[in-house]
């Protein structure tokens, strides 16, 4: 059977929207993080720091991410390989997911005291899993689909949804950052769940 042309030609649009799209959705939820971290987290997991100091650690929870997204990249990608892009794009998007809305449901350190900020590093390092694993995926989806001559335009998709998704995540918080104190910290730190998503 002879593949039709113009579904040859769809394919490279298709995985390149896909990784668009993938990356946008996985880079909202890594990003929001880090505006929650700078507005609400130092407050509710580091309350017993002073202000600075409380800020500066939840600032760090954020860093953690980017620890893991080297790992996250190897064996993702490698599972990629043995069972497709497609299987290891969903399974991060689910990975992703869940951990933002875990740490959206996490008690602060007033409720489970030190057990509240170490259950949220170790949701960051799966949102930081699961980042890694969704770039190297979805580069190699548009790049195994594009035409020699246009791979590099097909694969900077990817990148431009890791971007968007920056852009929305920021966009989406500046409503809650302008809340009071009191309500920020009470209904407003939804944000920090990604309620937007």
């Amino acid at each position: 059977m002879v593949a039709q042309p113009g579904a040859d030609r769809a394919r490279p649009r298709q995985a390149a929207f896909a990784a668009w799209v993938g990356s946008a959705l996985e880079y909202y939820a890594f990003f929001i993080y880090g505006t929650a971290a700078a507005l609400v987290f130092g407050k509710i997991f580091f309350p017993v720091s002073d202000p600075a100091t409380g800020t500066l650690l939840a600032l760090s929870t954020f860093g953690v991410g980017y620890v893991s997204r080297p790992l996250g990249a190897i064996l993702l990608g490698h599972l990629g390989d043995r069972f497709g892009r497609k299987r290891v794009l969903v399974l991060t998007l689910l990975l992703m997911g869940v951990s933002t809305v875990l740490v959206g449901c996490l008690p602060g350190y007033q409720t489970a005291g030190v057990a509240a900020p170490v259950m949220l590093v170790a949701l960051r390092l799966l949102q930081g899993l699961s980042a890694g694993g969704e770039q190297a995926s979805a580069n190699s989806m548009p790049l195994e689909h594009a035409p020699e001559n246009q791979r590099a335009y097909y694969t900077s998709f990817t990148l431009s949804g890791t971007q968007a998704g920056q852009i929305v995540a920021t966009a989406a918080c500046l409503p809650v950052a302008a809340l009071p104190q009191d309500a920020l910290l009470s209904w407003g730190g939804a944000c920090r769940s990604g309620a937007a998503r």
